[in-house]
């Protein structure tokens, strides 16, 4: 089994089969068992779980799930999984990747290449041959928005971004179901593009600034509608 699958699936199967009161997990032997691998192959995809976050090995008493502080990376790996995400803190990413996002457009402004620009093209193209067929634009917004965050010349900014997308890999074909979001959302990115091409800093980043506040406003939006718990409502109407 790779290493990617085995941690989504090791993931999954540890917060289905974890006690609902103490976290307690089954054991290192009984996970090896269960997915036919290794005591090592545990040991190692236990220890990049811990790293994240997940889980929290206790010498002489277990291993135990808790997600409370969970890293970004965590939130992306369980997305992958099919697990359910906390809608706080897909609301509280979400305003993470808002604050990046911005300052990834002033950033390729000053450092975008022709290579960058000629790739913006083709995506805003590919965009509009999807909008035509009446088709969504999951793929080329994502590509879009990670095509500037590339421009920035930073690799350690890209990864980062990445993983917002990989958390929203399942919700974004359901957000551009709608084809006046699509539309819409392709011109905005023709607008944000327009201003990268003229260098200008301040413009772009009120253009991704206003462009990302429709998603933002799409998550709070259902969050609130699907009856969140009380203390994540007050902490949204902080927001």
């Amino acid at each position: 089994m790779k290493e990617k699958n085995l941690l989504a699936e090791l993931a999954a199967y540890l917060f289905s089969h974890s006690d609902k009161e103490s976290g307690r997990t089954p054991s290192e032997r009984e996970l090896a068992e269960h997915f036919a691998v290794s005591r090592g192959q545990i040991r190692e995809a236990l220890a990049i779980l811990e790293a994240m976050r997940i889980v929290e090995r206790r010498a002489k008493s277990g291993i135990y799930i808790d997600t409370k502080q969970a890293s970004v990376e965590a939130l992306a790996l369980f997305a992958r999984a099919g697990l359910p995400l906390d809608p706080l803190q897909i609301y509280e990413t979400v305003e993470l990747r808002k604050i990046h996002e911005i300052k990834a457009a002033e950033l390729a402004c000053s450092r975008a290449t022709e290579e960058n620009f000629e790739r913006l093209r083709e995506i805003l193209k590919a965009s509009e041959e999807r909008i035509a067929a009446g088709e969504g634009l999951a793929k080329e917004d994502r590509e879009f928005h990670l095509e500037i965050v590339r421009a920035t010349k930073n690799s350690v900014f890209h990864n980062i971004c990445s993983v917002y997308y990989l958390m929203g890999e399942q919700r974004l074909p359901i957000y551009f179901n709608d084809p006046e979001r699509s539309v819409r959302s392709h011109a905005e990115h023709v607008q944000i593009y327009e201003a990268l091409l003229r260098r200008d800093g301040n413009l772009a980043q009120a253009l991704m600034s206003a462009h990302l506040q429709g998603a933002e406003s799409y998550w709070k939006g259902l969050i609130e509608g699907g009856n969140a718990a009380a203390p994540a409502n007050s902490a949204l109407e902080q927001a």
